[in-house]
């Protein structure tokens, strides 16, 4: 079972938002995901992103890993 740390899409039609959620590997975008550490808005300028960084620190400990998209929102700070 590999976990990810995805980004899970919802808002309507040109107005995205999204939840970041650890998930397994092979389920589905918008599929059941067993974690939620936090949410994205790219709308707004400066983007808003909230994360709860102990959750986040605490998955990553158990092995869960970046998609590309979260690596690149998260950049040097989270990711390795």
């Amino acid at each position: 079972m590999a976990l990810k740390i995805k980004l899970f899409r919802m808002g309507k039609i040109n107005d995205p938002k999204y939840r970041i959620v650890v998930s397994e590997e092979h389920n589905k975008r918008e599929g059941k995901y067993i974690d939620l550490i936090g949410t994205y808005d790219p709308i707004p300028n400066p983007h808003k992103l909230k994360i709860d960084e102990k959750k986040l620190s605490e998955w990553i400990g158990k092995g869960a890993q970046f998609t590309d998209g979260t690596r690149r929102l998260f950049g040097k700070k989270f990711a390795k």
